[in-house]
């Protein structure tokens, strides 16, 4: 499959995450959230998906929370994102934790078609919910993911419930 002709990205969301991107490795900031379930989310994908030597895609990385708790564990880590700034800062926090993860600009259905089968475990959390098509990003992951292998999503519900929690909740968080 070929990467869309139109890039599946939403320009509001990358301007937000690079306006928030010098916040991202705050615990008490405004990505406290993933600070607080990153340790949940790190065993669940390792008890179903041994990340010592695995090849492991992070699709919707940011600032490479998941990405570098991945690979501290072992695990051969490439993280993509559509922001560069939130990149930009996974680069610097990566630079002092002493890690080694392969941080690129790229859309998912591009990297698809570059590296069908790559990875062993592909994660993408917290990311569909920011894309006008999450079927598109949906079959790239399961095109860049090696038969056998395991891929892993997480995203906020899509009905009125979440979005209300959803949107409380961010403004309770946010102020």
């Amino acid at each position: 499959m070929s990467a869309p002709s139109t890039p599946n990205i939403d320009p509001g969301e990358v301007a937000k995450f690079d306006d928030l991107a010098h916040r991202w490795w705050d615990p008490q900031g405004e990505f406290r959230p993933l600070h607080e379930i990153n340790p949940l989310r790190l065993d669940y994908v390792e008890r179903r998906a041994p990340l010592a030597d695995a090849r492991v895609l992070d699709v919707g990385c940011g600032g490479g929370i998941l990405a570098e708790s991945m690979a501290r564990r072992g695990a051969r880590v490439t993280g993509i994102d559509m922001a560069p700034g939130p990149l930009e800062v996974a680069r610097m926090h990566l630079h002092e934790s002493g890690l080694e993860v392969d941080y690129r600009q790229v859309p998912v259905e591009e990297l698809a078609g570059e590296m069908p089968g790559a990875f062993d475990v592909v994660t993408c959390m917290e990311m569909l919910e920011h894309v006008p098509d999450p079927a598109s990003v949906v079959n790239a992951c399961a095109q860049l993911v090696r038969p056998g292998g395991h891929v892993f999503f997480s995203t906020i519900n899509r009905n009125p419930k979440s979005f209300l929690h959803a949107i409380v909740g961010a403004e309770y968080v946010l102020g």
